[in-house]
């Protein structure tokens, strides 16, 4: 991932508003710059880079000689792009695969240029010829992006909102920070002075349409209608493209593997095509859990089965309470799953960095919210009912990329009669399952295994992690705190003592953004006290059984 930062119309010192650039160096450290806008003195970007493709000529913002009025500066890998360029006969200057969204943009317009990005990206483009600021982002938002923009028109936008809340304005000492919304983009004027005005703000692409780019890619032509063989035929050509398209980049590639479904199929997928794009090195996989974890022992089966070069990362309860502060910090919420969920992805990120030179890692993430892969959706009243809420957890200093939330296969899968998705025979992401039957990509054990919520399957069923943490709070909060919980925090207000510690540290990063989160995340269509899966009675049937 890399770290995208803007300012337009700033009345405070550039110099000084530029620290806050900073709060997000963790992002890209291979390099970083900070660029003024040529004629616009209280405009500016800034940088943070982890080098993934052209090393040489990647920095940003890019700027091209063709268009020496257009600024860009991105995150994220536009998949298509070469495509794309040897179809229009674009003349690139390097080769960054976001130079695509340049030449779209002067050939199209702003529009045709974000639906024929095929890939995840979140994005600033400046165009002082025609005085046009556009934002725009992923469909479904893997790439993050923050604004904050005053009612005189100061715009500041970010990659994470911690780049955005510490910075001055004569107007308006307390910024607000918000979300740019997925599968938008926004278009501003900019003004003489530097400032900006909104004009628009686009939704331009459905998540169950199929994308405009579809009529440039490679893909073999799909088996038409929905009989059962057609379908898994089809959820399988499309799945191996959505990796195989992911392979671009110019460092090592690695895999998390919690050794359930999605990232074994993910794993054993993406090794089979490394091997066929003959990539010399082993491909790296990586799980995390504490002793007895059912997480590393799944893993450790497929990765035996695949003949990966696999890393165990063990951590105890003290080392996962240890860095609460730092993953509440780094994430920028207060959300009782997200924190729980998120502190071995922390882990297990640092420890790839640390210890290994994999830098591109694969991911399973997307798949549950896409193919009905949580607990409670036995319970969802219609296939209907169920809506797709994608949360992809902020990788540090590695690039992540997540072939489930591919624009088609993503686009296919929920394009499929409802009927075809739900779970069956009490077992959630059938049709997935039984799509990969006959593969033997992975172990039939694995490709049956039930879902385990990654915070619970990092640790033994006899000693769940939110159990771990709700023992270690219960010294922390007591109940006199609690009983004042709704005075000292009126908006969302924690019930447990779990959900006012996390608060407590959040407040003390980002005192006054308690906004940031609109509801605490919990289990739909059932009566749960607890977002973890393990209390749920469906689980503890499994588990008997």
């Amino acid at each position: 991932m890399c770290g995208i930062w803007a300012l337009f119309g700033s009345d405070d010192c550039l110099s000084v508003q530029c620290l806050s650039a900073m709060k997000i160096a963790h992002r890209g450290p291979d390099a970083f710059r900070f660029e003024n806008v040529n004629g616009y003195t209280n405009c500016c970007f800034g940088f943070h880079r982890l080098a993934v493709v052209d090393q040489l000529f990647g920095m940003q913002p890019i700027r091209v000689k063709k268009y020496p009025y257009l600024w860009l500066c991105y995150n994220g890998e536009i998949y298509n792009h070469k495509k794309l360029q040897h179809h229009f006969e674009f003349e690139y200057q390097t080769k960054v695969d976001g130079e695509i969204i340049l030449h779209l943009y002067d050939k199209g317009g702003i529009e045709q240029t974000v639906c024929m990005l095929d890939g995840v990206f979140a994005f600033i483009l400046l165009d002082t010829a025609n005085k046009k600021v556009f934002l725009g982002r992923d469909t479904y938002g893997v790439r993050p992006l923050f604004k904050a923009m005053t009612e005189d028109g100061f715009l500041a936008v970010c990659s994470e909102a911690k780049g955005l809340v510490n910075l001055k304005h004569s107007m308006t000492p307390f910024l607000k920070v918000e979300p740019f919304l997925p599968g938008h983009y926004e278009v501003l004027d900019l003004k003489p002075n530097g400032k900006v005005a909104s004009v628009e703000i686009v939704k331009y692409h459905h998540c169950r349409d199929e994308p405009l780019h579809t009529l440039y890619d490679s893909v073999e032509k799909l088996f038409p209608g929905f009989e059962i063989e057609a379908v898994k035929s089809n959820l399988r050509i499309l799945f191996d493209n959505a990796i195989k398209k992911r392979l671009m980049t110019d460092r090592r590639i690695g895999c998390l593997l919690s050794g359930g479904l999605d990232s074994s199929l993910v794993a054993a997928t993406l090794l089979k095509q490394l091997k066929e794009a003959q990539v010399q090195y082993p491909l790296q996989t990586f799980a995390i859990g504490m002793e007895d974890s059912p997480d590393l022992l799944a893993a450790r089966k497929v990765a035996d089965h695949i003949g990966s070069e696999h890393h165990e990362v063990l951590f105890n309860s003290e080392e996962g309470i240890q860095v609460l502060d730092e993953v509440i910090f780094s994430l920028e919420t207060y959300d009782i799953t997200t924190v729980r969920a998120s502190v071995g992805m922390y882990l297990i990120s640092k420890y790839i960095r640390k210890n290994t030179d994999s830098v591109v890692i694969f991911s399973g993430e997307g798949s549950d919210e896409l193919t009905q892969g949580y607990i409670y959706f036995h319970k969802a009243p219609s296939p209907e009912k169920i809506a797709i809420l994608i949360l992809i957890f902020f990788f540090f200093s590695l690039e992540l990329r997540v072939p489930f939330l591919d624009h088609r296969f993503s686009s296919y899968y929920l394009s499929l009669p409802a009927d075809m998705r739900i779970p069956k025979n009490g077992i959630e992401k059938h049709l997935l399952r039984e799509t990969f039957e006959d593969s033997n990509l992975i172990p039939k054990e694995i490709l049956w295994r039930p879902k385990e919520a990654f915070s619970d399957g990092i640790t033994s069923v006899k000693n769940s992690w939110f159990r771990i943490l709700q023992e270690y709070i219960e010294h922390q909060v007591d109940d006199a705190m609690m009983a004042t919980a709704a005075q000292k925090f009126p908006f969302n207000t924690p019930k447990t003592k779990e959900g006012y510690y996390y608060r407590q540290i959040f407040e003390r990063h980002y005192p006054g953004r308690a906004d940031w989160l609109t509801h605490y995340w919990m289990p739909r269509w059932i009566s749960a006290s607890d977002p973890s899966a393990r209390t749920l009675s469906h689980y503890k049937a499994s588990a008997k059984a």
